[in-house]
């Protein structure tokens, strides 16, 4: 007998929640990882002199597992970032700190009323937390 796993609801604390990718070429990275993956566009935000914010849907999914933009020209090559789930993203920011980790950019909220911060940790490491309450 196998064990089936069921991926846990969206939103689970602890767990991937948004799936971003800083790309040379926005529009074709969409293209290649659609072809590739079967994504389907979600909404398409203008963020101004960065372009497009495209959103993608995950095959099967009704809500937008990710976006996909042009990266900074400070960055050095594209990149994803990966954000995981927290119930607050204060206290988030607090554990991160009180753990050796430094904030890149403090909590901010964003359009949908979520909030986000990015982050690195004591090694170094880059990565994002989402949370639905500040």
């Amino acid at each position: 007998m196998h064990a089936v796993l069921h991926p846990p609801p969206p939103g689970t604390p602890g767990h991937g929640g948004w799936h971003e990718l800083h790309a040379a070429d926005g529009a074709a990275a969409f293209d290649f990882y659609a072809g590739l993956f079967g994504w389907t566009k979600g909404e398409a935000v203008n963020i101004g002199p960065m372009g497009i914010y495209q959103l993608f849907k995950t095959a099967g999914q009704d809500c937008p597992a990710g976006g996909i933009m042009n990266k900074t020209p400070d960055m050095p090559r594209p990149a994803w970032v990966y954000y995981f789930n927290t119930a607050s993203i204060r206290a988030a920011a607090a554990r991160v700190t009180d753990a050796g980790g430094r904030i890149e950019t403090p909590p901010m909220q964003v359009p949908g009323g979520q909030w986000i911060l990015h982050a690195r940790d004591p090694q170094g490491a880059f990565f994002a937390m989402i949370a639905s309450a500040e």
